[in-house]
């Protein structure tokens, strides 16, 4: 069986040349092949050769994780080419890092960074960017990135923790964990950083008075939901260059 497993596995993208379109079952076919040989090959799985993951300080108030979840919980991770389900694990944004938990649910290994083309987690797709493959004129840092929207265009979030110390109490100072966000916008194969509803606007400026009238038509407005601003007004972008 395992070694079934494997060929398929093996073959995958040679089966994908010679059929131009994989129907939904021969995709589901190969998602219960990939989850049965990592159970099969256990802690001989690719997905488990980084090195061990440590848990923070416990006196920091609150956490390093994405979305305050310091539990693992299972996610999807593309990794060294194969597409793994089911894997536990949390995403660290203080380090930036992915921890899997291994096959016996005791030890914790972090994910190797360059290996990683992409990761769902927590009904969130997040995408690896290395500015290395990038052409210049790109204002974006090497990482893992919150993709909200990928047509024409696309939009991310870099999404990270850092530590910081609360001095004006009267009791001892505090350490706590303070999330922060940059937001992105790729077209034509650079990204852009986005501050304000002014810099969105200037990065679509072939369209920017239709794209001014959209954004007062429908009330969009970036100070209030920046990721959410983006999304419709690259979305609309892509439509009008369509």
């Amino acid at each position: 069986m395992l070694a079934n497993v494997i060929c398929i596995i093996a073959c995958k993208t040679s089966i994908a040349q010679t059929a131009p379109v994989d129907s939904s079952s021969q995709q589901h076919a190969f998602n219960n092949a990939v989850i049965l040989y990592n159970t099969s090959i256990g802690e001989q799985s690719p997905l488990y050769n980084g090195p061990e993951y440590f848990f923070y300080d416990p006196t920091t108030k609150g956490n390093a994780y994405f979305m305050d979840v310091n539990a693992f919980t299972p996610g999807s991770v593309y990794y060294d080419g194969v597409y793994y389900t089911g894997v536990p694990m949390l995403y660290d944004l203080y380090s930036d890092e992915v921890a899997v938990l291994l096959y016996n649910h005791f030890s914790k290994y972090s994910l190797i960074k360059y290996r990683v083309k992409s990761f769902d987690f927590l009904d969130h797709h997040f995408v690896n960017i290395d500015v290395d493959t990038l052409s210049g004129g790109s204002s974006i840092k090497s990482g893992y990135y919150d993709e909200l929207y990928n047509g024409k265009t696309e939009v991310l979030v870099k999404r990270s923790k850092s530590v910081q110390t609360n001095t004006g109490g009267v009791t001892a100072s505090e350490r706590y964990y303070s999330p922060s966000r940059d937001f992105y916008i790729r077209k034509n194969k650079v990204y852009y950083s986005v501050s304000s509803q002014g810099s969105l606007l200037d990065i679509f400026k072939d369209k920017k008075k239709e794209l001014q009238q959209y954004v007062k038509a429908n009330e969009i407005r970036f100070r209030r939901d920046p990721e959410d601003a983006m999304v419709k007004v690259a979305t609309y972008y892509d439509h009008l260059t369509n």
